[in-house]
């Protein structure tokens, strides 16, 4: 099952320049709770972002770049990520807003914080 988790300000923006707009530690704890144990899969620059993998999960990172990324799994589409977890009970799509754009045909659930405040962003 392919989910996507996310937190979008009331008007859509989900960040600006590759970071987060707000801080909000219940859905920080929230995003935790529910990804830890699972594969979670991220573009480049969501990874750069957080500066190293999540713990204790399978971190995948799309790229059209050849890298290795240590303590990540590196692969070049959404499909060959999806790939990874064929009998996997659910693999979250953590960002950004090319990854997530391309994850909404796939996504069987979504995981959505919505912040009642209106941020300018990319």
């Amino acid at each position: 099952m392919v989910s996507i988790i996310v937190a979008v300000a009331e008007n859509g923006v989900i960040g600006d320049k590759n970071t987060l707009l707000w801080h909000i530690s219940e859905d920080l704890k929230h995003f935790k709770a529910v990804t830890t144990g699972h594969p979670v899969i991220m573009g480049r620059k969501t990874y750069e972002s957080l500066g190293r993998p999540l713990p204790n999960r399978t971190n995948v990172v799309i790229t059209r770049q050849q890298v290795e990324i240590p303590g990540c799994r590196v692969v070049h589409s959404l499909g060959e990520a999806v790939a990874l977890f064929p009998g996997d009970d659910e693999v979250f799509v953590i960002g950004g807003a090319q990854i997530y754009a391309q994850a909404l045909p796939l996504a069987d659930r979504f995981y959505l914080t919505r912040v009642f405040r209106a941020y300018e962003g990319d």
